[in-house]
């Protein structure tokens, strides 16, 4: 039989981080942040590479480890990143300087996801992240696909939560939304989407033409 922990394990473990991502894992420790595993990180940028990814949104900066993943898999791109506390903006600043990535390529905004989101230009994104508050998960999702352009993908970690999603027996809040969250987007026609159990769980959903 497949030792499934072990090959999760090794999915983890599997990818190499840069300098410039360790020392924002390293300020995240610092911070109480929480941040993306290598494995999700290392998803972001193969699909940020592989769409081609010009204009992108990730809500819930950090201290700058997802967003050093999206950079690296589209060079090019633009980054707009939502976070309601400026000290992991600061962090991230520092994190995408010492990355080598431009300052006009990342707009780090303050305030609550769903209201800068709200006030976003009608499918002008190829990808977005969420990663910020959950109790507007829900209501992000919902901007995300008026954001998005035909072909472009949200990315939602943390979609098996802790591992309770699976478990009916499991009905706390947290849990509530990432199954509501999961049941939009297989109801979606517009949406092709997968589910994938790396790091704390990933839900990729791609907006059909």
């Amino acid at each position: 039989m497949v030792d499934k922990i072990s090959s999760w394990r090794y999915v983890e473990e599997f990818s190499d981080e840069t300098e410039a991502v360790v020392r924002a894992r390293m300020r995240a420790e610092e911070l109480g942040v929480e941040c993306v595993t290598a494995s999700v990180g290392a998803h972001l940028a193969v699909l940020a590479s592989g769409i081609g990814a010009k204009a992108i949104i990730e809500a819930g900066t950090g201290t700058g480890v997802s967003g050093l993943y999206l950079m690296a898999g589209s060079a090019n791109a633009i980054l707009a990143s939502i976070d309601i506390e400026p000290e992991h903006q600061a962090a991230a600043k520092v994190a995408f300087a010492e990355a080598g990535i431009k300052a006009n390529q990342t707009r780090v905004i303050s305030g609550r996801a769903i209201d800068v989101m709200s006030n976003m230009a009608d499918a002008a994104y190829d990808l977005i992240f969420l990663d910020a508050d959950r109790d507007t998960l829900e209501e992000q999702v919902r901007e995300s696909a008026r954001l998005l352009r035909p072909g472009g993908v949200v990315v939602v970690p943390h979609a098996l939560w802790r591992d309770r999603v699976p478990d009916p027996a499991m009905r706390d809040d947290a849990t509530a939304t990432f199954r509501d969250v999961l049941r939009f987007f297989k109801n979606q026609d517009s949406f092709v989407t997968a589910l994938s159990p790396v790091g704390d769980g990933l839900l990729i959903a791609s907006k059909l033409a």
